[in-house]
């Protein structure tokens, strides 16, 4: 195997490892806690790990068809493994389902500041859970590819197959089905702000 440079973008890689496959480790090694991270929020922990293994699996698979003009493989990398999640939304929708029916767990003892943050932070995910639900999956696609993962628009809209105008519609959309079903919570903290 040719030693990576630093230096080399994702494209001169991907190019490279066409004839020299182990080179397609350094995509791995770039790539992979951003996408296992995406797919943990997705998916959880445990799906996470083996739909991150089918991601780089595909892109390994494809990568003779990557878009030499572009010097970074993350968006492709979040299409496909988009791409696989919408193979699990049902169970996605159910797990959802399930974690606002069974609640938070229970507080372990200790200091009482660490336990009033979690039991904020699980009040508020519980919140942030049913909003994710109620999205379009398409929204909730291009919502968390662009908020949790901090992708830009032409960066979602390569990584769906889909136009810039289409990505800030589904964002749009998005965040008012968000903000309507957080609203008492920004209430909330207005009022704590001001008061």
């Amino acid at each position: 195997m040719t030693p990576e440079n630093p230096e080399d973008d994702d494209a001169s890689v991907m190019a490279r490892s066409r004839d020299e496959p182990s080179l397609f480790a350094v995509i791995f090694d770039r790539h992979a806690r951003h996408i296992h991270r995406y797919l943990a929020r997705r998916l959880g922990p445990t799906a996470a790990d083996d739909v991150l293994a089918d991601t780089f699996l595909i892109a390994f698979g494809k990568r003779a068809k990557f878009d030499l003009s572009r010097p970074d493989a993350r968006p492709w990398l979040y299409g496909i493994a988009t791409n696989l999640v919408s193979r699990h939304r049902r169970t996605e929708v159910r797990a959802l389902k399930l974690r606002l029916a069974l609640g938070p767990p229970a507080a372990e003892d200790g200091h009482a500041q660490r336990v009033a943050d979690r039991v904020t932070a699980q009040a508020l995910g519980a919140k942030l859970d049913r909003a994710l639900a109620v999205l379009r999956p398409r929204e909730r696609d291009v919502l968390l590819l662009v908020a949790a993962e901090g992708l830009g628009y032409q960066e979602v809209a390569d990584a769906l197959a889909i136009p810039v105008g289409t990505v800030k519609s589904r964002l749009n959309r998005a965040r008012a089905r968000v903000r309507a079903e957080l609203g008492a919570v920004e209430l909330v903290k207005e009022t704590s702000h001001h008061g």
